[in-house]
């Protein structure tokens, strides 16, 4: 090279260092960006020590918190697996396919919402679409998209011989970022934990019962022997009293609760939990439950580490997120399915170096991860999101630029009863049957979540909260009917 050129190169590239960090951004955002969504599997919003938990430690979770965005009010569309798993993956509401539950796996997805899946808009548009981990996918057999990532447009699936996303995944997604080909890819890191949470109640069901486990685990199961192994000399007692966190503000049961979050699991684990926990049983829950979420952290640190090992840190939208959340003993409750926040309320952050600054933390807009995952990968990858998924893109609030409208309601669905976040800091629940509301004798729950962080005041029954009450029901309503129209995000 000559001395001229190479004086042209030098002079460009510092003119490129003073410009604004807004239009470098806008200059790095021309290269289209590797995506790397690392999802975890039941994990509270709340379950990472940036929150200020201090009863758990995730340094590489805060790490990503630390060099992005983290959204506070960030929701799954439904708080179980496959539903929510569903929803990530098609940006759709559960309930476009009558999806309810975890046992509607099987139920049919159509091949016009396959064709604009995560993977498939990705796969069209250039990028090498790659899977991992657990998948708890629906559909109708293999071709339909039944555990099949490739229904959704992945074109690898990496860890057949790891289905739940442990550390075979971590190692293999490790291994695919060190040795990537030359196309930008999109690559989900599923990994299992702190799920495992499910099987410390799941085995003392069956066993105070005397029956069959009926999800045997070994690796879950040994894995929680070591977390629960009591150090040497350290009677249960003192153990409780020196290491597990003690029982949440809300542990108590809110008056007026809905029925069906105590019909619905009256003969399962989760009813028994309920029942018969001791303030200790849920005590060592709680301590199993931030012991779990800190496996999975060191985890995402493997992931991360890697992907700045293989000198893509710069090029690469980082997303995590989680497909729900669990009730860690919040009235005195485990696992999920529930309409509190403890079960909803998700962890939402996104990293990119040079285009979303870093430490922002946002308390305001509504964030449905289902719903706003793909429309925001879209946007960041130049992707024209379809017009049939109703979700909003998070990429202005994250860079900061610009006038855009946002969501002043957003709904959360699960078996027999329906959610509905609006107005800032209110909260509806209320039952429902076949997925429909029975006006006049349906029960409602209504939370200012402001006054009441814990959902422990349920003021449908208090008639002063009677118009709050009203505009819940009518924006639940609104919402369902503007489906077909504006989607309920305006």
């Amino acid at each position: 090279m000559k001395l001229t050129e190479k004086l042209i190169l030098a002079g460009s590239f510092l003119l490129f260092l003073s410009i604004p960090n807004t239009y470098a951004a806008r200059y790095v955002q021309t290269v289209k960006p590797n995506i790397l969504i690392i999802l975890t599997d039941q994990q509270s919003a709340n379950m990472m020590s940036c929150t200020g938990n201090s009863f758990l430690k995730t340094p590489n979770m805060d790490r990503l918190a630390s060099q992005g965005i983290r959204f506070t009010r960030a929701y799954a569309t439904n708080p179980v697996c496959v539903p929510s798993r569903f929803s990530l993956m098609t940006g759709r509401m559960p309930s476009e396919i009558e999806m309810e539950g975890n046992g509607h796996q099987k139920n049919h997805v159509p091949q016009s919402i396959l064709k604009t899946s995560m993977g498939s808009l990705f796969a069209q548009a250039g990028y090498e679409t790659v899977y991992a981990g657990k998948m708890h996918l629906t559909g109708s057999g293999a071709e339909n998209g039944y555990e099949n990532p490739q229904a959704y447009g992945f074109e690898k699936y990496l860890t057949p011989d790891d289905k739940e996303g442990r550390e075979r995944t971590v190692e293999a997604c490790a291994g695919y970022l060190k040795n990537r080909g030359e196309k930008p890819f999109l690559l989900v890191a599923s990994l299992i934990n702190p799920h495992d949470i499910c099987y410390l109640p799941l085995l003392e069901w069956a066993m105070a019962e005397n029956r069959q486990n009926p999800y045997p685990n070994e690796q879950a199961s040994r894995l929680i022997s070591e977390l629960l192994k009591l150090p040497k000399d350290l009677s249960r007692d003192d153990f409780i009293a020196r290491f597990c966190p003690p029982l949440p503000g809300n542990y108590n049961i809110p008056a007026g609760e809905l029925p069906s979050f105590t019909t619905n699991h009256a003969t399962s684990y989760i009813g028994w939990a309920r029942r018969n926990y001791s303030e200790s049983d849920w005590r060592i829950y709680r301590f199993l439950y931030a012991r779990l979420t800190e496996t999975v952290d060191r985890q995402v640190g493997k992931l991360l580490d890697a992907l700045i090992e293989s000198g893509l840190e710069d090029n690469t939208l980082v997303v995590f997120t989680s497909d729900h959340g669990d009730q860690n003993a919040s009235h005195q409750l485990g696992l999920k399915t529930f309409l509190y926040e403890e079960s909803v309320n998700i962890p939402f952050v996104l990293m990119w170096p040079g285009v979303i600054p870093f430490g922002l933390v946002d308390r305001e807009h509504l964030v449905s991860n289902g719903l706003d995952l793909i429309p925001t990968i879209c946007d960041f990858a130049g992707i024209s999101k379809p017009v049939s998924q109703p979700g909003l893109s998070v990429k202005p609030i994250a860079e900061g630029n610009g006038k855009f409208t946002w969501r002043e309601s957003l709904v959360v669905e699960t078996g027999n009863a329906r959610l509905l976040l609006y107005h800032k800091t209110w909260k509806y629940m209320v039952e429902t049957k076949n997925g429909s509301v029975e006006r006049g004798t349906t029960p409602e729950m209504l939370f200012n979540l402001k006054n009441d962080q814990g959902e422990m005041t349920n003021l449908a029954v208090v008639p002063s909260a009677g118009k709050q009450l009203k505009r819940g029901r009518n924006l639940l309503t609104k919402w369902y009917n503007d489906c077909s129209t504006d989607n309920g995000n305006k």
